[in-house]
């Protein structure tokens, strides 16, 4: 910790320490606040944290979502609560919002834009027609994305957030290697294009949704209705529908990160949880399974949009659209335009209801023609929430 860096208040220096174990050894102090993030060490001092009888509010969604299972588990052995308000969407009370807004709601679905960073890319391209690189750059300089901004853009970010939402909504373990994880890299100016044709725009989204006895979990880049209302959240802003059985859908929008939201999250933490430790009673987070497994949505039908280069001659569609008919994919509608790219064409498709791992058959065997300049891409085309 840096101990003479404004801190926009004045603090005796008696109460700052640069070691973290003086703060655990402390026995004045009942509540402990993690905020170093990473895994391990963060883990460390959180369970000797709950050992020592400590309360804890921490903003470490990869935290919870690596070792969740076993934080709440020793916090309720303990009876010591753990709070995590911060962990997602920092400006928006969600968490409070499904815990106790939500309480008399069986929860089916959780669904939205659930990064700023990689909203603020997507904001940029579709408003300007820039490509990923240069929006990119642009959410550097403004501050909004780290030098290494993988965790963001690769969508692993969203899919730590939704392990906490899963636990708390649905009250399900999720794991982040059962989520299909995708992320908004091989986004084209073109794709935003064309899907603003169709009536789409694409936003980054994570789904959690009660389907068949399984709970489906996703993040991948997401082509939804214009007319919706994640449609029109952007730049910075986070977007979240959550449906229950008796509310039905509500949504919940606002700024998603940064100091002053995260930090407004865990103030509320601790005057919340500070309640609760003077009348000695604290929450737990148990998950209830109910027989249910995760999936990543391969074997459920949705509409999808298919982009490919393809040389430009004749027979060439008939070759791509007689693959798919063979694995029972049918076309709803197709654009070719003549905008060349080293000699190809793109080739747009928004097939009609069909299974990902049908469709991801199909696309092995059309992306080993050698009419092809390229890998195809695919993207998910969800409606709106009802």
């Amino acid at each position: 910790m840096d101990l003479v860096r404004p801190r926009g208040m004045e603090v005796e220096a008696g109460l700052l320490t640069r070691y973290a174990e003086e703060v655990l050894e402390e026995e004045r102090a009942q509540l402990v606040v993690e905020l170093i993030g990473g895994v391990d060490k963060a883990y460390d001092y959180i369970v000797e944290a709950l050992r020592r009888r400590k309360w804890v509010v921490t903003a470490n969604k990869a935290l919870l979502c690596e070792k969740g299972d076993e934080i709440f588990a020793l916090s309720e052995e303990l009876r010591c609560e753990v709070g995590f308000e911060a962990s997602v969407c920092g400006g928006i009370p969600l968490i409070k919002a499904i815990r106790d807004g939500l309480v008399a709601n069986t929860i089916s679905q959780v669904m939205g834009i659930l990064n700023g960073t990689t909203n603020y890319i997507l904001t940029r391209m579709t408003k300007e027609g820039i490509p990923f690189s240069s929006a990119l750059a642009h959410a550097r300089e403004q501050g909004f994305a780290e030098k290494d901004a993988s965790l963001d853009v690769e969508g692993i970010d969203t899919a730590h957030k939704l392990c906490v939402l899963a636990r708390l909504a649905l009250q399900f373990s999720l794991r982040r290697e059962d989520m299909k994880i995708e992320g908004i890299s091989r986004i084209e100016p073109i794709d935003i294009e064309f899907a603003k044709e169709f009536g789409y725009t694409i936003k980054l989204l994570g789904v959690l949704r009660e389907r068949e006895g399984m709970v489906e979990a996703r993040v991948e880049p997401t082509m939804i209705p214009l007319s919706s209302a994640l449609a029109n959240v952007d730049g910075v802003f986070n977007g979240v529908y959550v449906v229950g059985d008796k509310t039905g859908p509500t949504l919940y929008y606002g700024k998603g990160a940064g100091a002053e939201p995260t930090g407004s999250a865990v103030v509320s933490d601790i005057v919340d949880m500070a309640k609760r430790y003077v009348l000695g009673t604290p929450r737990s987070y148990p998950v209830n399974p109910q027989g249910r497994k995760a999936t990543k949505g391969y074997e459920f039908p949705y509409p999808f949009y298919v982009r490919l280069y393809a040389e430009d001659r004749p027979g060439v569609l008939s070759k791509i659209s007689g693959i798919l008919a063979a694995h029972d994919i049918s076309i709803s509608a197709v654009i070719q335009k003549g905008r060349h790219r080293d000699g190809y064409v793109p080739i747009v498709m928004v097939l009609h209801e069909t299974k990902e791992e049908d469709l991801l058959k199909a696309k092995r065997e059309m992306d080993a023609l050698d009419i092809l300049k390229e890998e195809s891409i695919h993207i998910r085309i969800e409606k709106e929430v009802e």
